[in-house]
């Protein structure tokens, strides 16, 4: 993860419980069961300055005001189950914003794609002839 160790970032994360919503009954009344990550960019210690402007121009969207990437979890009625997913969404956000894209090679089409294309344009312009009227 560009020489990024992920068991540093998790001492930098703050862990905010609440009660889920959705289906539960009982459990979701009284069990603080979703689970929010606040991990705050500008203030870390484990990222350098290159990696908060790569997470900054990335994960934008997924950042507020005050710089803190905050993700999210409440799909299971357990909150240990909850908080695991919720690292797994933030590592792979991490690992996301670290990637670089792959470089695009330009292709050209094959001779026969070309023909192909010329010929059905061809039946294409005589099938519109076809149904022009005939000049008298």
């Amino acid at each position: 993860m560009n020489n990024l160790n992920f068991s540093d970032i998790k001492k930098e994360i703050e862990i905010i419980t609440s009660r889920s919503s959705g289906k539960g009954g009982q459990n979701v009344n009284k069990v603080e069961t979703k689970v929010m990550l606040k991990f705050n960019i500008n203030t870390s210690r484990s990222l350098n300055n290159h990696q908060k402007e790569l997470i900054k121009q990335k994960l934008s969207n997924k950042l507020n005001k005050n710089g803190e990437l905050i993700v999210t979890a409440e799909a299971k009625r357990s909150q240990l189950k909850n908080k695991e997913i919720a690292y797994k969404k933030l590592e792979r956000l991490l690992k996301k914003a670290f990637e670089k894209p792959k470089v695009r090679k330009k292709t050209k089409p094959t001779k026969a794609a070309q023909k192909k294309r010329l010929k059905s344009k061809k039946l294409h312009s005589e099938k519109k002839k076809l149904r022009k009227n005939p000049e008298l």
